[in-house]
């Protein structure tokens, strides 16, 4: 007889867009765990909606809903207005990601002890990729145009963040991704995710939770690990993506008077430089349209 795992006082809010098989292996994932929620809320933007998951896992109670059209900041705010009345914490999770079985253990055990002010934490990847182009990002260069920086976790002036990658103990940033995150729900009250990021929604993360920071504390749980397991596709071509970045880093930095304009244009002309170079030197096209988007991005935004 098997016994059935104690419940946490979370919600998690899973955003999805045909991946299906994605979906299944993330919600089994959750019904392994030691620790299980208390609910799960499936928005579906996608056309094909042949999985529905509710009934499927025993240990999980899931709700089940559909979102057209499909965006991840619009279907995380519709998840959130569906969260049970009693429940404290909401999580969103990626549909491409796959918990530990003691994820959802180590992060309750960490809101049990967590000061108050800390309003959002991270759980840890563990199969973070290298980052790339890392003596470039390193560089006095790069720290000088507001590209990157050695601080894990922060937001730059000009509104780049740095990578957070795999921590060896409990760490506050700037900003979180959301993609396995967990938020006190009333700090989740002060305002959703932005809608103007739609379809892909490049930057939604970021955008959402550094306006968080600017009322609580935000952090990085070293012992609640996860695996990202990436699909492919989903951000178009590279001259779309290119343009894309562009206008949402435009629009981020814009919103928040405290980061610069000019600093942002400066790192983006690097960026889109950088590019050019990887396209000449490696011989990689993609690269080059990519920063082809840039500049067209950083047109639209300019004139």
């Amino acid at each position: 007889m098997s016994i059935r795992p104690r419940v946490g006082n979370v919600a998690f809010i899973i955003a999805t867009k045909d991946r299906p098989r994605e979906l299944f292996r993330l919600l089994q994932s959750l019904a392994d765990q030691t620790f299980c929620p208390a609910q799960v809320i499936v928005i579906d933007g996608g056309t094909n909606t042949s999985f529905d998951p509710t009934g499927r896992f025993e240990k999980l109670s899931i709700d089940y809903y559909l979102c057209h059209p499909p965006s991840a900041a619009r279907q995380r705010n519709m998840g959130v207005k569906l969260v049970r009345p009693e429940i404290e914490f909401v999580g969103f999770l990626d549909d491409d990601v796959v918990l530990v079985p003691d994820a959802l253990e180590a992060v309750m055990k960490y809101w049990e002890q967590a000061p108050a002010d800390v309003g959002g934490a991270a759980l840890n990847m563990k199969n973070h990729p290298p980052l790339g182009m890392a003596r470039l990002k390193h560089s006095v260069l790069a720290e000088r145009w507001g590209i990157y920086t050695l601080r894990r976790g922060a937001v730059l002036l000009s509104g780049f963040q740095t990578a957070i990658g795999f921590v060896e103990e409990d760490l506050y940033v700037d900003w979180l991704p959301t993609g396995a995150s967990i938020w006190r729900r009333r700090f989740l009250e002060a305002g959703g995710f932005d809608e103007w990021f739609a379809g892909y929604s490049y930057l939604e993360d970021l955008d959402f939770s550094y306006r968080a920071g600017k009322i609580c504390k935000l952090a990085v749980i070293h012992s609640a690990h996860y695996l990202h397991i990436p699909s492919s596709g989903g951000r178009g071509n590279h001259f779309v993506f290119g343009r894309r970045e562009v206008l949402a880093r435009i629009y981020f930095v814009k919103k928040n008077e405290d980061l610069s304009v000019f600093q942002c244009y400066r790192a983006l002309f690097l960026r889109m430089a950088i590019s050019v170079f990887i396209a000449l030197f490696r011989k990689n096209p993609g690269f080059l349209m990519r920063a082809f988007g840039n500049m067209v991005g950083m047109l639209q935004t300019y004139l």
